[in-house]
């Protein structure tokens, strides 16, 4: 296609809000008028899908749960009256508590003000969070955020030590819907023993997130933590960014809740409209069907253009992978959907893969976040009228060519600045492709099974490792390790004992495997 030829599809094809002064440009993708056609009547069909979601529909059909992450944002839009004053209230809840922290009325023990955050969570309940804190929060912070996302003893440690000096004056939250997560329990226990290890009242530090009535409600309240905040029935942890578990640690660290709200609904108001060029999250999620001939044939790569987005594309990963990838459809037939999505920062990735993006093999779609302003202020000359925004932008634009020209498409994404208002409407404008592409593609984008087969793999290989240990402190001698496994009933996982074995002498857990470690059969394992 000649210069002027693109040059006319891309203003046939560029979007435009300008209450959000944001563009979307789907240009570089390289579908015709008979796509766009043949698609019609599923993306009519998704719209009225869409529609009925909002407005309280059952859209998990395998838990029977409305999904209502949307009503955050707009809480008139709420199916009936009692969720949408329990949303009014969960803010202004929100807003009084963060208030009276920084105002010194909730304060720690023997301090005057609370300095720090440790935030307890995984998945959905930490890389909204993280995300948000890495692009929002400023340098110097009211309350400076830390996070225990992950069950790694060393990584719970290196977060401890570098709060040592104080701990006495961090605030601890707590976030898991049903308060049973493990990685997110254990953070807790770790977190918990360490401020009674320094003669702290944990109690007084602590914050629940988490559902109405689960175990961490009541354990929270019976110990009489300083606050407790809900997570909705109705709200996945992917899409909990605009509940209690991203706007109570935004708020904390200074960043104004209210703008990424009000971001979100101006972007939810904009991606409702059914005609596909006045809907950027239609246009994504088109270009998306068209990228993968709707299986997911090719890899998103996310490429924001900005040091504080960094994180964004591992936000993604989460809402488009977990949402996407599911092995059957609504109907019951397997088709193992998905869309994979990977990512650096741009121009780190002039350095990185964008050699094999440009030259090998093409199986991916790259989605390029451009930011307009540079900085807060002027910029200082590298050479006459050039500066390093300047160089950013030139980096971007190069990568879009040069991707181009050898065949591999692009999406361009442009926000005017970073602030809680786009910061907000970018989170919603993934929402709601997500949303759309999953009625194109028939799959039930709000539940999760594959994590949840996960989570019950990882508590049998615990319950076996329960067994193990039964065994061999009732055993007098070493015993092999087929031994073991038939004492243990579990003849048939015996590889698994053997990594639990493994993994326990490593630790000094007092296991002692003796023998050959090239030749397994030859082990012998005793209690120590």
């Amino acid at each position: 296609m000649d210069a002027a030829a693109l040059w006319q599809r891309y203003q046939d094809w560029l979007y435009y809000h300008e209450g959000l002064k944001f563009y979307l440009d789907v240009s570089r993708m390289r579908f015709d008028d008979a796509f766009v056609q043949k698609m019609q009547p599923s993306l009519e069909k998704a719209f009225k899908q869409m529609d009925e979601l909002e407005g309280g529909a059952i859209a998990n059909p395998d838990e029977d749960r409305m999904v209502g992450h949307y009503w955050l944002r707009d809480p008139e839009l709420a199916p009936t009256p009692e969720l949408k004053q329990e949303i009014i209230n969960t803010l202004k809840d929100i807003e009084t508590f963060v208030q009276k922290v920084h105002g010194g009325e909730i304060q720690p023990p023997g301090k005057s003000q609370f300095t720090d955050i440790i935030s307890i969570g995984i998945g959905g309940s930490a890389l909204g969070p993280q995300f948000v804190a890495e692009a929002l929060a400023s340098d110097f912070p009211p309350l400076a955020i830390h996070f225990i996302d992950n069950s790694d003893p060393s990584g719970i440690d290196s977060v401890l030590n570098k709060l040592k000096d104080r701990l006495s004056s961090t605030l601890v939250l707590v976030i898991s819907k049903s308060g049973g997560t493990p990685e997110t329990r254990n953070g807790m226990i770790e977190v918990k023993t360490a401020y009674e290890s320094h003669n702290l009242k944990f109690a007084s530090y602590a914050v629940a997130i988490t559902g109405k009535d689960s175990n961490l409600d009541k354990f929270a309240k019976s110990e009489g933590w300083l606050a407790t905040f809900p997570m909705y029935d109705w709200v996945g942890g992917r899409t909990s960014e605009m509940s209690a578990v991203g706007l109570l640690p935004a708020a904390l660290q200074g960043i104004d809740i209210r703008q990424i709200l009000a971001g979100a609904k101006e972007m939810d108001a904009a991606t409702r409209k059914h005609q596909l060029k006045e809907n950027p999250a239609a246009l994504l999620a088109l270009s998306w069907y068209f990228a993968g001939n709707g299986k997911g044939e090719k890899d998103m790569v996310v490429l924001p253009y900005k040091d504080s987005l960094l994180l964004f594309s591992r936000y993604l990963q989460q809402l488009v992978m977990e949402s996407l990838g599911k092995e059957k459809d609504l109907d019951g037939n397997i088709v193992h959907q998905g869309i994979a999505v990977y990512g650096n920062k741009g121009s780190t990735d002039q350095h990185a893969y964008v050699q094999q993006l440009r030259e090998g093999v093409p199986n991916f779609f790259a989605t390029l976040i451009e930011v307009l302003q540079d900085r807060q202020g002027t910029s200082p000359q590298l050479e006459p009228g050039v500066t390093s925004g300047d160089y950013l932008s030139g980096f971007l634009q190069g990568t879009r060519q040069a991707l181009y020209e050898n065949q591999r498409d692009s999406i361009t994404v442009t926000i005017p600045e970073v602030n809680p208002r786009t910061v907000g409407a970018l989170i919603a404008l993934y929402d709601r492709a997500v949303g759309l592409y999953g009625f194109l593609v028939n799959v039930n984008a709000y539940h999760q099974p594959g994590v949840e087969a996960g989570k019950k793999a990882a508590a049998a290989i615990l319950d076996l490792q329960k067994r193990v240990m039964q065994v061999l402190n009732e055993a007098s001698v070493p015993i092999s390790l087929s031994d073991l496994a038939q004492k243990a009933g579990k003849p048939e996982q015996v590889e698994a004992m053997y990594k639990i074995l493994r993994h326990l002498q490593a630790n000094g857990r007092g296991i002692v495997l003796a023998g050959d470690l090239g030749q397994l059969s030859s082990l012998k394992v005793s209690a120590s």
